[in-house]
């Protein structure tokens, strides 16, 4: 199988079973496929060299305010 079909059928798997995604190119080599499931988000990274990697992010359950946004810029402007 080419790097490129693992890529792809993951993708029309994805499509069959109606899951929504976004792709995201955050390197030139390398495609990440964000998939929402339920309280998580699935990321997959598909690397050129053929390597695949997963992480799998789950939420509390807790939300926040307004306030997050200058949170955010507070701990992570100029990252």
């Amino acid at each position: 199988m080419s790097k490129l079909s693992s890529l792809t059928k993951f993708l029309d798997r994805l499509d069959e079973e109606d899951f929504h995604y976004t792709l995201q190119s955050v390197t030139e080599d390398a495609v990440i496929v964000a998939v929402r499931a339920g309280d998580e988000r699935w990321e997959f990274e598909f690397s050129g060299n053929g390597d695949i990697e997963v992480e799998v992010f789950k939420s509390d359950g807790e939300l926040g305010d307004e306030d997050l946004i200058d949170e955010l810029f507070e701990r992570h402007a100029g990252d």
